[in-house]
């Protein structure tokens, strides 16, 4: 069995694994950026290291970081959670390099399964057939127009090395291609480290729906049941459920046996998921995700397995005990995502901030998986996502009830969250009796009205700073740095409550302009990623002036009236804070 285990990834997936590890025995090592020194993930681990950095690409993705971290401290093992680097090749080539186990496939699976574009080609060898689509990567906006063209629009626009609906546009017409893919590159390179994309087409109501594997290195495949993960915003998750509600199980088997199929033609081994769209009867191949998906626990509650314990067993050698009629499904679960956005009028905007409550959900069926605790902040850096609320029951009625119940015990305060959407999506008849797809929240559910008003606490944590102290441990005297309050060493320092120095900031100083002056604000805090406008130019209302990125997601941001853009106070790389003037139209 495994020793040591350092995790590759921060929030509540590194939470999930730190608590299985625990209760198998085996030590944890986390892994940490500036911004999360003081984070959940690292107050559990046995032993954490420092990265540096503030984004994900100074931290998260810096593998020199890491190994340096697995080298200090001797970890026999990485498990990578989902994003950043799980589905890297270079990365899980470069842990196994250095004689240390990858919990997740091997490197040549990853090679095929994680490039989207590959693992179609796979899956068509394996007689599955896909979305029809160019099995090829993008060179040019072109490409995407001539495909749109000849198949029909709207097209996606998707990362090769990606997935969650990160790096994925729609385009609906030719005028859109070329900022899609630029945007979709940009995204894929921010949160995946590559910015390849392809393009496919786009169905008009079809169900997203995935079936989990579990492999081992002694010749066993076996599918452990589909999760429904229809309900989508943005191409993200929501909501999800297990089993799939209204889908003949002559379909599922047929799906189970696919993804068999597509697993075993990549000699693949560890935990996975193959995703389908399904749509008038048939399902076409999606992609294959070569890691741990974040809606895991819907399947774990059905079955009875748990999926992160069955990672780290197969990484170590053992072959999986049960055969394929030997599995077990009971009863329904479900799992909504709690995201640090907020839902008001449906545009989900990103709302980074300090959790200043967090009042959780307990009871019979009740799972909660988070990454936070009150009082933790949650940086406009990293993805938003802050817990996974998980129930089960008998039946889907009775575990939809037990997940409203457990919604409205779960008390957030300090920033927004998508609780009010994932109540509104739960209460609404279509979803009860399964009348809905993957665009059904952004084309048929009215949160128009929806308005949150989050409970915003005046009080700032404090700040620390990073300062020379001496300390004697045994009668030794040893010179180390520490970050300490503010208030400790009686300095003031420039920076805010992240600790270290702020990335420079432009727009407004932070005052708020009504729309009648004609100044364009922001609405969240983020980084400007691109300028659309200049002094002098003429624009219209709606118009998008600049986009930010927030939490992983790029943001446009509109003109409210029409005018001449008199003052462009932002330049791509400047970090704004919600309020800041951005832009002066007359």
């Amino acid at each position: 069995m495994l020793k040591k285990v350092l995790i590759a990834n921060r929030g509540e997936i590194a939470v999930r694994v730190i608590r299985t590890c625990r209760e198998m025995g085996i030590a944890t090592v986390a892994v940490y950026s500036e911004l999360d020194r003081d984070a959940l993930h690292v107050r559990l681990a046995d032993e954490a290291y420092a990265l540096g950095g503030q984004t994900a690409a100074e931290s998260y993705l810096n593998t020199e970081a890491i190994l340096a971290a697995i080298e200090e401290s001797g970890a026999d093992a990485v498990h990578p959670g989902y994003g950043f680097f799980s589905e890297n090749t270079d990365f899980a080539r470069a842990i196994t390099a250095k004689g240390v186990t990858f919990i997740g496939p091997p490197p040549e699976a990853i090679e095929v399964m994680g490039d989207k574009i590959s693992s179609r080609l796979a899956a068509e060898a394996a007689g599955v057939s896909g979305v029809p689509g160019r099995s090829e990567t993008l060179s040019s906006s072109d490409e995407v127009v001539a495909f749109g063209e000849e198949f029909g629009w709207p097209v996606a626009i998707k990362a090769a090395y990606g997935g969650g609906g990160r790096g994925m546009k729609v385009v609906n017409s030719a005028d859109e291609a070329a900022e899609a893919l630029e945007s979709a590159q940009r995204e894929a390179l921010s949160y995946f480290g590559r910015d390849e994309c392809y393009v496919e087409r786009y169905l008009t109501w079809p169900r997203h729906i995935e079936m989990q594997i579990l492999a081992d290195s002694h010749g066993n495949t076996l599918w452990l049941g589909e999760r429904d993960c229809s309900c989508q915003r943005r191409h993200q998750k929501l909501i999800e459920e297990s089993p799939a509600a209204d889908f003949p199980d002559e379909v599922r088997q047929a799906m189970g046996a696919a993804a068999v199929k597509v697993s075993e033609a990549c000699g693949y081994v560890n935990a996975g998921t193959v995703e389908f769209l399904y749509q008038d009867g048939e399902f076409y191949f999606l992609e294959m995700n070569t890691r741990l998906q974040v809606e895991h626990p819907v399947t774990e509650l059905v079955t009875g397995l748990d999926l992160v314990a069955w990672q780290l067993r197969i990484a170590a050698g053992e072959a999986i005990p049960f055969s394929q009629s030997e599995i077990k499904r009971d009863g329904h679960a479900f799992e909504v995502r709690i995201n640090a956005e907020d839902p008001s009028g449906g545009r989900f905007t990103p709302s980074p901030g300090t959790m200043t409550r967090f009042a959780q959900p307990s009871g019979p069926g009740v799972r909660l998986d988070a990454g936070y605790e009150q009082g933790d902040t949650i940086s406009q850096y990293y993805d938003n996502l802050i817990a996974k609320l998980v129930v089960w029951a008998e039946d889907r009625e009775s575990a939809r009830r037990r997940m409203l119940r457990a919604l409205e015990e779960t008390t957030i305060e300090g920033i927004a969250t998508t609780i009010p959407a994932a109540e509104a999506i739960l209460s609404h008849p279509d979803f009860a009796e399964m009348r809905y797809s993957t665009k059904w929240v952004e084309e048929t559910l009215d949160l128009s009205g929806l308005e949150v008003n989050p409970v915003v606490s005046d009080e700032e944590p404090e700040a620390k700073v990073l300062r020379s102290v001496t300390a004697e441990v045994g009668g030794r005297r040893y010179d180390v740095k520490m970050w300490l309050p503010e208030t400790s060493v009686g300095t003031v320092v420039s920076g805010g409550s992240g600790g270290g120095t702020k990335a420079r900031k432009r727009g407004g100083g932070g005052s708020v302009v009504g729309a009648s002056s004609g100044s364009v604000t922001v609405q969240m805090q983020g980084t400007i990623v691109k300028v659309l406008v200049e002094v002098g130019d003429e624009i219209e209302a709606g118009q998008t002036v600049c986009v930010l990125e927030a939490m992983k997601m790029e943001n446009a941001v509109n003109a409210t009236k029409a005018g001449t853009v008199t003052e462009v106070k932002v330049a791509a790389g400047d970090s704004v804070s919600g309020g800041d003037v951005v832009v002066v139209v007359e």
